[in-house]
């Protein structure tokens, strides 16, 4: 019989044994008994916390998305400046923190986006996590800017943060984050500068 309070660490220890297993074998190769080895678990573990390896891939998923999103409330806790911008630079920010460009992370975060297509679990955190950037954008473009051009605002932007960060991913040279923030704030303050005065 497990002890009590057990669940949380062995749950933590297998997402980041699935993390590290997806960093050196990728997600296909990266079987139950080589995550339950890194974990320092039996397989039978993986079972009784995930059901099975996509139960394992959603949790580390929702892990990587949880701690985006604990970035960017930090960060926005932090404000002195309750503008737009500010807002839309902390979530730029979240968005290319060290937590989400690693190794492991960015090679988790493209085998899950490639699994999404095919398995609908996958598929449906992945709508949660672009409909809440997207919203999160919309939101802030919407103080400033009539509702059509902050929905457009906010396609263009989430279309950069997703498209900069992949071109970072696949580059195979370290993530420039101070290059891909430069370029979103760039964006962000030309569809700010369209504001209704």
């Amino acid at each position: 019989m497990p002890k009590v309070g057990m669940q949380p660490i062995r749950r933590q220890q297998l997402i980041e044994a699935t993390l590290t297993a997806v960093d050196q074998v990728g997600m296909a190769d990266a079987s139950i008994a080589l995550i339950a080895r890194l974990a320092g678990v039996s397989n039978g573990i993986i079972s009784h916390y995930f059901k099975d390896k996509n139960g394992l891939i959603a949790a580390t998923m929702r892990y990587l998305m949880n701690v985006l999103i604990d970035n960017v409330t930090e960060r926005r806790q932090a404000l002195a400046d309750d503008s737009p911008r500010a807002h839309l630079q902390v979530i730029v920010e979240g968005n290319f923190d060290a937590s989400q460009v690693n190794g492991p992370a960015m090679k988790t975060w493209l085998a899950f986006w490639a699994a999404s297509m095919h398995q609908p679990s996958l598929h449906r955190l992945q709508r949660i996590n672009d409909h809440r950037l997207y919203s999160n954008l919309c939101c802030q473009f919407r103080r400033v800017l009539p509702q059509a051009q902050a929905r457009n605002a906010a396609r263009g932007l989430a279309a950069l943060i997703d498209g900069l960060w992949l071109r970072g991913a696949l580059s195979g040279d370290g993530f420039d984050t101070d290059q891909a923030q430069r370029i979103c704030y760039e964006y962000m303050d030309l569809q700010l500068a369209k504001q209704v005065s």
